[in-house]
């Protein structure tokens, strides 16, 4: 039986100081921080599941498209996640991820987690150095979070020095 992974955008938002936006999820009571993400409809382009996703988790819509991880990225579920999904009728195991890569054109106020208030992703967000998220993000997701920040890095570097 071959492995079923739910396919799923990441987004790794910059500033023009070169710092990334990462959000604290709503659904655990301590600080749990990740890359705003989601999951991919059935025939949408990567682009706009990200800034749909985007859109819908913290309200941003002030960004600029920059890069695109020119490859997917997997990792498994937990058992916790994985009974969460079967809950829902998914027998997923884990998830492949694509990953996008934004410049933030707006200010902090256009941030809203309450775009739908039915489903909250997240409660508290930090801008901080692009170095940082793999060591504040949960255990089964630190790979990923490594690769995508090794590969986005230079690009993010790349633009605030040329101040695009």
């Amino acid at each position: 039986m071959t492995e079923k992974y739910r396919k799923n955008v990441g987004i790794i938002i910059f500033d023009i100081r070169g710092k990334v936006l990462m959000c604290a999820r709503a659904d655990k009571p301590d600080m749990q921080w990740q890359f705003p993400q989601g999951g991919i409809e059935p025939n949408e382009d990567i682009i706009e599941a990200a800034k749909r996703e985007l859109k819908e988790e913290t309200g941003i819509t002030s960004v600029k498209y920059v890069n695109q991880l020119p490859f997917t990225v997997k990792y498994k579920f937990p058992d916790s996640v994985k009974n969460f999904f079967k809950q829902q009728g998914c027998d997923y195991v884990g998830q492949e991820q694509s990953w996008v890569l934004f410049l933030f054109e707006g200010n902090d106020c256009e941030i809203n987690f309450l775009t739908n208030p039915e489903e909250i992703e997240f409660k508290d967000f930090e801008w901080v150095n692009p170095l940082e998220a793999p060591q504040r993000i949960v255990y089964f997701k630190k790979d990923v979070y490594q690769t995508v920040v090794n590969y986005f890095l230079p690009i993010i570097i790349s633009e605030v020095q040329h101040g695009k």
